[in-house]
């Protein structure tokens, strides 16, 4: 990955003229104001695709996207290959031009407890210039930047335009492979937007051209076959949470890298990103060190971590004095973006096994699993998507970032369409906090990713050639 100060402009990258530049800004400008009201509406659908919360809200949304399409003049369905409803709209594009996929995703996660939100998490608020709300970033605006790209083109673009809308990324996706097998042909494109990433940030736009990917896998511990009195035969024998925490504590070493033999490492890019950014990004404390070895940007793209993320164990109000006899926690395993998920777990669950405390049973289930994505940068969508970006955000230079967090759906896309070139977007910052309390979204930063779409489809639709294309 690298700075694109330093990338080599394409010599097929084609010149935007000016006086149409200026005509798709003032276009998406006068938009905005419709396309927020469009935004804040969808917004206030409580969308949650988990299933123990009303799927019916999830319906009413996936109907809310399909009239939102159907008013720029596309062809829509709803389809359900998956469990939960998915949006593809079509509209034809000039004779001789390329087809563009934008995807986005209308499901959105939990809001968690009402009370840690300064606002209510389906009312959307307008804060000192953002806009807090659940899904209000990821990915309803991601939804909405495509209806606005379209919008800004009177719903007569100068390529073909599919919209893909996905109605249960926010848990895994399991359905989506079918549903890309399924309508392959009406989904084959030339160039794919994946719009659920994220900006450098604010006023710094970005593509992301790495993902790690994930390994999420329940261990067990078993020291007893049933609970024993911690005073009579503590001591001797021991019990299934402190042996699963003995075990646990070999997955770090003493600096805090992952411990665990075989996994994938690099280098990330060189940007400029230091431990002051971290901590205000993630509000770390100042007496709390940081973990691991090498570049902070290395630790969070390009470097394997691991996180207990569940225990289950007797809670301190609860707590007997009982040695308990099985211990349980759960593992997310982030990877490398080239590490095979499955060798990735292999490892994990033979450095578990060989390392059982005290002659105690320990069993490794994998639950969860999803490949990591390595983009290509130097083709003629990726050039014109750089320029796309600049001429949005005002002559400001795009980077190329990875990101830690996993998106499997995008290696489902290069996975089925191997020849289309993939570009993964977003509407994010470092200051969106998407999946926690006061998720928000940047009303200034938005109204440029809108012009973005608009420009790259701009830009696409110059493209003539298949070898261009690429």
């Amino acid at each position: 990955m690298t700075h694109t100060d330093d990338a080599v402009p394409s010599p097929h990258t084609t010149d935007l003229d000016p006086d149409r530049l200026a005509e798709i800004t003032r276009r998406i400008s006068d938009l905005m104001p419709a396309v927020r009201e469009d935004l804040e509406s969808l917004t206030r659908i409580p969308s949650v695709s988990r299933e123990s919360f009303d799927q019916r809200h999830v319906d009413d949304s996936a109907l809310a996207v399909a009239d939102l399409l159907r008013a720029e003049g596309m062809e829509v369905r709803i389809v359900r290959e998956g469990s939960r409803p998915a949006v593809i709209g079509h509209l034809r594009g000039p004779e001789g031009a390329p087809t563009v996929l934008l995807y986005a995703h209308h499901d959105v996660q939990p809001p968690g407890d009402d009370a840690d939100w300064d606002s209510p998490p389906f009312e959307p608020t307008e804060r000192d210039g953002r806009i807090f709300a659940r899904g209000i970033a990821d990915d309803k605006a991601g939804v909405m930047a495509h209806v606005a790209a379209l919008r800004a083109h009177h719903g007569r673009p100068p390529v073909g335009v599919t919209v893909f809308v996905e109605g249960e990324e926010e848990i895994g996706s399991a359905g989506l492979p079918q549903i890309l097998a399924a309508h392959h042909e009406a989904l084959q494109s030339d160039a794919i937007v994946l719009a659920d990433s994220m900006n450098w940030k604010v006023g710094v736009p970005a593509l992301t051209t790495t993902l790690r990917g994930l390994v999420g896998v329940v261990v067990e511990v078993r020291a007893l076959d049933h609970g024993l009195h911690s005073g009579l035969h503590g001591g001797p024998v021991p019990d299934g949470l402190t042996a699963l925490c003995r075990l646990l504590a070999t997955l770090h070493d003493e600096q805090g890298d992952v411990a665990v033999p075989g996994l994938l490492s690099s280098e990330a890019a060189d940007l400029e990103f230091t431990e002051d950014d971290l901590r205000a990004e993630t509000g770390l404390p100042a007496g709390v060190h940081t973990i691991g070895t090498g570049s902070l940007l290395s630790r969070m793209w390009t470097k394997p971590s691991m996180t207990v993320i569940g225990i289950d164990a007797p809670s301190v109000a609860k707590a007997a004095n009982l040695m308990t006899p099985v211990g349980r926690a759960k593992l997310s395993m982030r990877i490398h973006p080239d590490q095979d998920p499955r060798t990735a777990y292999e490892a994990l669950r033979e450095h578990l096994l060989a390392r059982a405390p005290w002659g105690c049973e320990v069993v490794v289930e994998l639950e969860d699993e999803g490949a990591g994505f390595m983009a290509g940068s130097d083709g003629m969508v990726q050039q014109q998507a750089r320029a796309a970006l600049a001429d949005a955000w005002g002559g400001v230079e795009p980077v190329e970032i990875g990101v830690g967090g996993s998106i499997p759906f995008v290696a489902s896309f290069a996975e089925q369409f191997p020849d289309a070139a993939i570009l993964v977007t977003g509407v994010g910052d470092p200051n969106t906090r998407a999946h926690a309390p006061n998720e928000s979204l940047d009303v200034r930063e938005f109204e440029r990713v809108c012009l973005a779409e608009a420009v790259l489809l701009e830009r696409l639709g110059a493209m003539t050639t298949e070898g261009d294309r690429r």
